[in-house]
C-alpha cells in the first residue's frame, strides 16, 4: 500500500479523537461514540482506495455507519479491508477516566480476520518475549518467561488488565507470583499495544477482552514485532453461530499474531482522546487542538508519533 495513506489514516484518527474528546466527562457515551463515528466515516470518504470494513460498529441493522461490511473511500485504488474502532473507551470519555483512543487498522483484502463480536482470551508481550510465552501457560509460568526475556524480576514485571469480575483468579495468580498489576477500566487495544513499546512502562497484557480489538491488536503488534495469542471465549450459542456464518470452523483455535492480521502490508494508525500507556489525550486551548497520534507500517517497520496542532 502507497505509503501516503499511513499519513491519511492518522487523519482519520485526529478527527474522530477530536470529535469525541468534546464530550469528555459529560456522562454520555452514545454522544461521544456517534461523534468519533460521524467524523470517522465523512474523513474516509476523501481518501483514495476501495475500503471494506471487516471490523466496525455492529452489522447493517445495528449501525447506520462503518458497519461490518460497508464499503468505505472513493472506490478508488486498492482493495483494502479496514478494521475501526473509531472510539475505544466509551464509557472512559463520558466519565472522565483514562485510556480513550480512536483507532483503526488497514490491510490488503483478506488480511485482517473478520473476528464475531464475542469475548477473546488473549495475552500480549513485545518483541523481547515472543515466541516464548503460551497462552496456555500458566500464569506465573508467563510471568517468569516475560520476567526472564526482559532482564527483570518477576515483581518488576508490570500486566495490564481490565478490571472484571471475570478476572479475579487472574489479578490473584499475577499477585501470588509477586508482580505489578495496573487494572483498566476499559480498553485492551491500547493494553495490548503498551508492552510493544518501551517507554509505556507495561510488559503484557493478560486476559479476557473483546475479540475484534484483538484483530487490531494484533495488525499493531504485526508492525512492532510483538506476539498477541488468543482463543474466543463465546457467551452463548448465537455467538458461536455467528462465527460460524463468518468462517471460523475451529472454535477451540489458539489465534496467532499472523492469524489474526497477515502479509506485509499492515497499517495502524491511532489518536489519543484521554491519556493513557499508548498515547497522550487531546488539550484544547480557545480555538485549537492538539493531538498525540501514532502511526506505523509493518512492511517497513517504521513508527511514527505525531504531535499536531487543529484550528477549531
Amino acid at each position: 500500500m502507497d505509503k501516503n495513506l499511513a499519513l491519511e489514516f492518522v487523519r482519520v484518527t485526529e478527527e474522530a479523537a477530536i470529535a469525541s474528546a468534546h464530550w469528555v466527562g459529560k456522562g454520555d457515551k452514545k454522544a461521544a461514540d456517534q461523534a468519533a463515528v460521524d467524523l470517522m466515516r465523512k474523513r474516509f470518504n476523501s481518501i483514495d482506495i476501495n475500503g471494506r470494513v471487516v471490523i466496525g460498529e455492529g452489522e447493517r441493522d445495528e449501525a447506520p455507519m462503518l458497519f461490518i461490511g460497508e464499503k468505505v473511500g472513493t472506490g478508488k485504488g486498492l482493495e483494502i479491508d479496514i478494521a475501526v474502532d473509531p472510539l475505544e473507551c466509551t464509557n472512559s470519555v463520558a466519565y472522565g477516566r483514562p485510556n480513550a483512543i480512536s483507532v483503526l487498522a488497514a490491510a490488503p483484502k483478506g488480511c485482517l480476520l473478520g473476528a464475531p463480536d464475542t469475548y477473546m482470551n488473549k495475552i500480549a508481550v513485545g518483541p523481547k518475549a515472543k515466541g516464548k510465552v503460551n497462552l496456555d501457560f500458566s500464569v506465573e509460568k508467563n510471568l517468569k518467561i516475560v520476567a526472564e526475556s526482559l532482564d527483570k524480576d518477576i515483581e518488576d514485571v508490570t500486566v495490564i488488565v481490565l478490571d472484571r469480575e471475570r478476572h479475579e483468579k487472574l489479578i490473584d495468580d499475577i499477585r501470588d507470583a509477586g508482580s505489578r498489576i495496573i487494572l483498566i477500566t476499559d480498553g485492551d487495544i491500547a493494553g495490548g499495544v503498551a508492552p510493544s513499546l518501551d517507554y509505556s512502562g507495561i510488559d503484557m497484557l493478560m486476559g479476557i477482552g473483546a475479540a475484534p480489538e484483538g484483530v487490531i491488536t494484533a495488525a499493531a503488534l504485526r508492525c512492532l514485532g510483538g506476539e498477541i495469542q488468543g482463543r474466543l471465549n463465546f457467551r452463548n450459542q448465537e455467538e458461536k453461530k455467528r462465527a460460524k456464518e463468518m468462517g471460523i470452523k475451529d472454535f477451540d483455535k489458539k489465534f496467532m499474531t499472523e492469524d489474526l492480521a497477515k502479509g506485509d502490508k499492515i497499517m495502524f494508525a491511532a489518536t489519543g482522546v484521554i491519556d493513557g500507556p499508548l498515547l497522550k489525550g487531546i488539550t484544547f486551548t480557545k480555538d485549537s487542538a492538539k493531538t498525540h497520534s501514532i502511526v506505523m507500517r509493518q512492511k517497513t517497520k517504521t513508527i511514527r508519533f505525531i504531535d499536531a496542532l487543529h484550528k477549531l
